[in-house]
């Protein structure tokens, strides 16, 4: 099968190479950029020497349709819906990284981003691409809205309590911590080396674009609303995420019984790998791989359960997940480019 990659310049694009070149039933057919269109891939990623030569095109659309079978876009928020709409019509499947086709709301997309929103029709039409918990309807999909990286790792550790409705919706805090990869490859004065280094710091409390991904899928999956307490931290270091959610519980159970749910939950799910009681996840043991580790800890003083997750935002949080959804699509096996086993230390 023939792979196009429309941003390939940016951190997601790259790591998308990565993975596609191990994938045993594609071949990278584009590279898109407007920024860096020209050049070759490994001038950008000179650690892409010898392993692909790909050069850099302009993104025509109207040149575009016959050149790939499935396309990702890894490009920034308010790019991939005024264009992806054009794909879809003709029948082209599409798996969006970006923000822009996640909320089924058109208003909260515009109130959240900032940007006017994609087409309603093709909104109502994409799939919300967390492959753990929407495999049966991905599998049908011709439109992927690929997660952001908080939601992974934050509806990956809340999903079992979700289904099992044992805790008070609105008691949800996330306390959400992201290597600087997450800001994506542009400089900024917010990832300036200076200002990173030997730094943690909060930003967007109450009014990250997350937000709204998170409580819509929890409605779903509860079929409640929920109003959640949000605060993401950017740390000195490249990748990796680590959320811990505290939530407080409907009725009592010890650690060792939280721990056995979320065992079952996921017990057939190779890319989530659920700690035993007293051991937590850190980001270093998942590097540069799709898996999502679990630590489970509920206070029985407060009656209030502590879960920590942890992913690659690179891979789990972004392009991992995406080749996993193109997997479940095309009805390959799911691990197929995706059997890496994490970078340590």
């Amino acid at each position: 099968m023939k792979v196009g990659i429309i941003g390939a310049n940016g951190y997601s694009g790259a790591e998308l190479i990565r993975i596609l070149k191990q994938h045993s039933e594609v071949e990278i057919s584009f590279l898109g950029s407007h920024s860096t269109s020209g050049t070759l891939i490994s001038e950008q990623y000179p650690h892409l020497m010898g392993i692909t030569d790909n050069r850099l095109e302009e993104v025509n659309i109207d040149d575009l349709m016959e050149s790939a079978d499935i396309f990702f876009f890894a490009t920034p928020s308010g790019v991939a819906k005024n264009m992806i709409h054009r794909f879809v019509e003709e029948g082209i499947p599409c798996i969006d990284l970006s923000g822009d086709h996640r909320l089924k709301d058109s208003n909260l997309y515009d109130k959240w981003y900032k940007y006017s929103p994609a087409p309603d029709n093709i909104l109502q039409n994409s799939t919300y691409g967390l492959s753990e918990l929407f495999r049966e309807e991905i599998k049908h999909a011709s439109l992927i809205a690929n997660p952001g990286c908080y939601p992974t790792a934050t509806l990956l550790g809340l999903a079992p309590l979700l289904k099992t409705n044992l805790i008070h919706l609105n008691s949800i805090i996330i306390d959400g911590k992201s290597g600087v990869t997450g800001a994506g490859r542009k400089a900024s004065m917010s990832t300036h080396y200076c200002e990173v280094n030997e730094n943690v710091k909060a930003y967007k409390l109450g009014n990250h674009q997350h937000i709204p991904e998170m409580e819509q899928v929890i409605q779903s999956f509860s079929g409640m609303d929920a109003t959640i307490t949000f605060t993401p931290h950017l740390v000195p270091m490249s990748r990796g995420i680590l959320c811990t959610i505290y939530c407080d519980m409907k009725q009592t159970i010890s650690t060792k019984e939280a721990i056995g749910l979320y065992n079952e939950f996921y017990q057939k799910e190779y890319f989530v790998r659920v700690r035993q009681e007293n051991h937590l996840p850190a980001t270093k043991e998942v590097y540069s791989s799709n898996f999502c580790d679990l630590g489970i800890t509920v206070d029985e003083r407060t009656n209030r359960i502590m879960i920590v997750s942890v992913i690659d935002n690179v891979m789990k949080g972004a392009s991992g997940q995406a080749v996993q959804n193109m997997n479940i699509m095309n009805g390959w096996d799911e691990q197929t480019g995706l059997n890496i086993t994490p970078v340590y230390p």
